[in-house]
């Protein structure tokens, strides 16, 4: 998949938009090859995840992607949503919350849907902002995830 360019905004354009939608992204499909090559990254091989056969035998009937996989991916989406113009770098600096609500199958589709909720000056050149992020999963009415995500921006020689 060819992620759009993010859109840049200024910074009051997008301090305006705290307490709003800033966005939706795409629809990411979850294939089982993605959870065995996570499986394979991170050493979490539990049969939920890699083994169809045995998953088919569990609560979930069939295989499911590891949360942190879900988690992983908010940098993808996130890559859609707008930016702060003048931003040379961003960093992922934590969460508040995250909680795995429900289980993504193999095969199902997921896609961010980000909420502006807080934004502050950090030092000259270095902005925080806070995200609530919900990661619906296609069909189903209840998410695969809720966060509060942390992010910082830096922008070179300039306050932001």
């Amino acid at each position: 998949m060819t992620l759009p360019a993010t859109k840049t905004v200024s910074r009051a354009a997008f301090e305006a938009m705290i307490g709003t939608e800033v966005g939706v992204s795409d629809w990411f499909t979850i294939t089982q090859a993605q959870i065995d090559a996570f499986a394979d990254c991170t050493h979490d091989h539990q049969y939920i995840h890699v083994d169809p056969a045995a998953a088919a035998q569990s609560p979930f009937g069939g295989t499911i992607a590891h949360g942190f996989l879900t988690l992983s991916l908010l940098s993808a989406m996130a890559y859609q949503m707008p930016s702060i113009e003048g931003a040379v770098m961003g960093v992922n600096y934590g969460f508040n919350k995250i909680r795995f609500v429900s289980p993504v199958r193999s095969g199902a589709r997921i896609r961010g849907r980000f909420t502006l909720a807080e934004l502050t000056d950090i030092r000259p050149g270095e902005v925080q902002f806070m995200m609530q992020v919900t990661v619906e999963i296609d069909g189903q009415d209840k998410p695969a995830l809720v966060a509060e995500w942390l992010s910082r921006r830096y922008f070179k020689g300039e306050t932001a």
